[in-house]
């Protein structure tokens, strides 16, 4: 498998600019092959223009051994001349679900190191077999055609831009990338726990081909963020609302695409609804006023979200109200955006990594 060269990475970057001048970069590092070979292209991608590259060493703490290769992996990288920092997730771990609880904290750690330095653009190395493990395990939960167009290039979040600029790249050419250089990394075992979803899609399914169209991928992103600009009211308590008539003229596709980013947004969840909830949450935003035996319109729940049908007694505009269920957090109220930022500041011509 031919290395990737200095060349190829900034084909894979280019999408991704404009860029500041001297551009830093937030890289997570787990010591694995995939996110060393990410680092070194990084760092010869930001040194190239007088910029520079900040490893990110997450210690989950979850194994007796976490701290010494994390240690280890700092000093592989402190060799190459790439900064490290080791970030430890502290505290009670959760009995059950630890797969998602680590990664919880693993992407909390990594934003609020990103905030900590300044840094905009944090780089993680999902590459082409987890982009098509991805997918499969969305497909295997019903997930419509957003889902099953797999993880997104790049995705703004409050302090940084999540850049996966390897999801078109194999794993095997990552490895020979190393292997050139001579460097070495270290293998998680955690990676061959068949308890976990995504070891057991990776050994025994086969797995899709996830070869992407980005021009349509990129056409129903606007249309969304469009549709997104035109029709909702964000509040600065995390609730939003969409006005019914102007919901009423889209089509059904781009509502229920809009309906499942306010639902990921307001609820906080890291999947958006399944397809088939969605579907039937879409139809009853667009039939209006539904009244039960109470005489009050019949809210109901999506994903973490409480929807309500309200007619404004100024205006008697019709609107739906969406906000997070009691005791449940939002997304936008702690400052996740639910219209790319990309939207806005490369315009159509240029939007073709919209999250």
């Amino acid at each position: 498998m031919t290395p990737l060269s200095a060349t190829g990475f900034d084909g894979l970057m280019a999408p991704f600019g404009p860029f500041e001048a001297r551009p830093v970069l937030a890289v997570a590092v787990s010591g694995g092959r995939d996110s060393m070979a990410l680092a070194l292209m990084a760092h010869d991608w930001a040194g190239a223009r007088d910029g520079r590259v900040l490893a990110l060493i997450v210690d989950h703490g979850l194994r007796a051994e976490s701290g010494a290769e994390a240690r280890a992996t700092a000093e592989r990288l402190g060799g190459l001349g790439i900064a490290a920092e080791i970030l430890c997730w502290t505290g009670p771990k959760p009995a059950s679900g630890i797969q998602q609880a680590a990664r919880e904290a693993r992407y909390r750690l990594l934003f609020e190191a990103c905030h900590r330095h300044a840094i905009l653009h944090l780089l993680v190395a999902h590459h082409a077999g987890d982009q098509a493990e991805t997918v499969a395990m969305r497909a295997a939960r019903g997930s419509g055609r957003d889902g099953l167009a797999g993880m997104a290039a790049a995705v703004e979040h409050r302090d940084a831009r999540l850049l996966r600029p390897l999801l078109g790249v194999p794993r095997a050419r990552l490895t020979a990338t190393l292997q050139e250089r001579g460097i070495g990394w270290v293998d998680d075992p955690s990676n061959a726990d068949r308890r976990f979803e995504r070891v057991r899609v990776r050994q025994d399914g086969a797995l899709p081909d996830t070869t992407l169209d980005p021009a349509a991928r990129a056409a129903r992103d606007r249309a969304l963020a469009g549709a997104a600009v035109d029709i909702l009211d964000i509040g600065a308590d995390g609730t939003v609302a969409f006005d019914h008539a102007l919901l009423s003229q889209l089509d059904g596709e781009t509502l229920v695409r809009l309906l499942s980013r306010v639902a990921q947004s307001v609820g906080g969840g890291d999947h958006p609804p399944r397809r088939e909830r969605l579907e039937r949450a879409a139809a009853r935003l667009s039939q209006g006023e539904r009244r039960g035996k109470s005489g009050k319109s019949q809210d109901f729940t999506l994903s973490g979200c409480r929807l309500m049908l309200r007619r404004e007694a100024a205006s008697r505009r019709l609107r739906w109200i969406v906000r997070p269920e009691s005791g449940r957090g939002s997304e936008i109220e702690r400052g996740q955006p639910l219209v790319p930022a990309a939207f806005f500041a490369c315009g159509a011509c240029r939007a073709t990594h919209l999250g």
